[in-house]
């Protein structure tokens, strides 16, 4: 017929499919949706039976909808009224970066991520890379945790390890949020700690409103009962000692506290060491760069290198895995019972008084944790090298001095991991960890002595039962 337009075959195709799948979509959807619907229900009904610690609601809900309800939440609303008119700014275009921070910062929890890849991958990865250990565990008081009670896992920071180390060894237990920094801001691996229940952070942002948003977020994630896990800290350690406790996280997670209108949050102090930190060389670079010249700064050819020397160790047979990962979790604290013992008042308008209770909390659990960190073969052995200075010293006298030392950290009450509850094996471990990476001298008569080269970070390993020892 004049006039009439011919659509080619593959296009009326692809327009019935489309009707098709319209069709199918009216018809089917709901019951699909529906069948989908009871599957999860039923995978999460089942985590929840083998977790100590359930999942939240809040942590299953809609990503979009937590940012929707994060933006429009009366505080930020009012962070953002306060921006606009402080800065002339027009308030639409003050709400769009509101908006922006809450994408940037609400995570989207996957279980089949999480539980499927996430945990198998921690494990792995954990025993590929370290002898993993669990060390001192309070379960009986872990167990009478009240289950409506916001728990709060807070750890030393050594390692980038720790949130794959501690993932894998709290698997059973719960299912963990993480406070991630802007390092792991990355094509492809932000989504994949995304869909691992962890939201970034921006450290020592001085964006007013960025802080508020952040502060909502973590206060909203606690009082719906949201497990997480954060280290006081604030930051990693640079010299092996445990640093001074920052208050951003706890403070958002703590203000307002009224135990009888809030759910109570329970802190579980979470103590690791390592007989070997991965980046060690990196955190100690600085201080390294200003004693003795040397340049440990991260190059490609140097990451080839040490990768390249690896596989050349396992072809022949002499590649020991980093030593001994142990992680042990202490004694919960309620802040509900903590805030009655130290008669603290977290709903006080005063800033100053606010965040001097929350100072005080920090302190506290800073020197919870601290009194769990394991004590570990090369720590221990560390110790006795730098304590000895130069002089060189035989195998037997060494063990001598770290059995002595042993005996002084359990009198303390500290743990300490002795392999195979042997402690010539200990030392031997310890030792032979330290000889292979040349920290530690041995001479032709078979007597040893600290590498000079080597002291800095042999202190960085010292330093991390130095609260313990001193």
């Amino acid at each position: 017929m004049t006039g009439a337009v011919t659509l080619p075959v593959w296009i009326v195709a692809l327009l019935v499919l489309f009707a098709a799948i319209g069709i199918v979509d009216r018809v089917f959807a709901p019951s699909v949706r529906w069948f989908f619907r009871r599957r999860v229900n039923q995978a999460i009904d089942e985590l929840n039976q083998r977790l100590d610690m359930r999942i939240r609601p809040f942590r299953l809900t809609r990503r979009q909808t937590l940012v929707d309800r994060l933006v429009h939440d009366p505080a930020v609303m009012q962070a953002v009224e306060t921006e606009a008119t402080e800065s002339g700014t027009p308030r639409a275009v003050v709400m769009q970066r509101a908006e922006r921070y809450a994408r940037e910062i609400v995570p989207s929890l996957s279980l089949t991520t999480y539980f499927g890849f996430g945990i198998r991958a921690a494990r792995w990865l954990s025993e590929f890379v370290y002898r993993v250990r669990l060390g001192y565990v309070d379960d009986e008081a872990l167990k009478e945790i009240d289950p409506e009670a916001s728990v709060v896992f807070v750890m030393n920071h050594r390692s980038n390890m720790d949130y794959v180390l501690v993932t894998y060894l709290a698997s059973s237990r719960a299912s963990l949020s993480y406070a991630v920094g802007e390092w792991a801001r990355v094509w492809l691996l932000q989504s994949l700690i995304r869909s691992m229940g962890a939201y970034f952070i921006r450290r020592d942002s001085g964006d007013a409103l960025y802080r508020k948003v952040l502060g909502r977020y973590v206060a909203m994630s606690t009082q719906e009962g949201v497990t997480q896990a954060v280290f006081p800290e604030g930051g990693l350690t640079h010299d092996g000692l445990m640093r001074e406790p920052r208050l951003g996280l706890l403070s958002y997670m703590v203000a307002g506290f009224d135990p009888r209108k809030s759910r109570d949050i329970v802190f579980v102090p979470v103590g690791l060491n390592y007989d070997r930190v991965i980046e060690d060389r990196i955190l100690t670079a600085r201080a390294e760069r200003d004693a003795t010249g040397r340049d440990y700064r991260v190059r490609a050819s140097t990451l080839l290198s040490f990768i390249g020397n690896l596989i050349k160790l396992r072809i022949q047979g002499r590649l020991y895995r980093f030593g001994y990962a142990c992680v042990s979790f202490g004694k919960p604290i309620s802040l509900s019972a903590w805030r009655k013992k130290s008669k603290v008042d977290f709903t006080t308008q005063d800033r100053e008084r606010l965040f001097g209770g929350v100072q005080r909390l920090a302190e506290d659990l800073v020197e919870s944790i601290g009194a769990i960190v394991p004590a570990l073969p090369v720590a221990l052995a560390s110790h006795v090298f730098l304590r000895e200075k130069d002089r060189w010293i035989g195998e037997l006298e060494l063990k001598s001095e770290i059995f002595a030392l042993i005996e002084t950290l359990e009198a303390k009450g500290a743990h300490v991991h002795i392999p195979r509850a042997d402690r010539d094996y200990a030392v031997s471990t310890g030792l032979r960890m330290l000889t292979l990476r040349h920290m530690v001298d041995v001479n032709e008569d078979g007597l040893y002595r600290a590498n000079s080269g080597e002291k800095l970070l042999l202190g960085y390993y010292a330093n991390s039962i130095a609260h313990l020892a001193g």
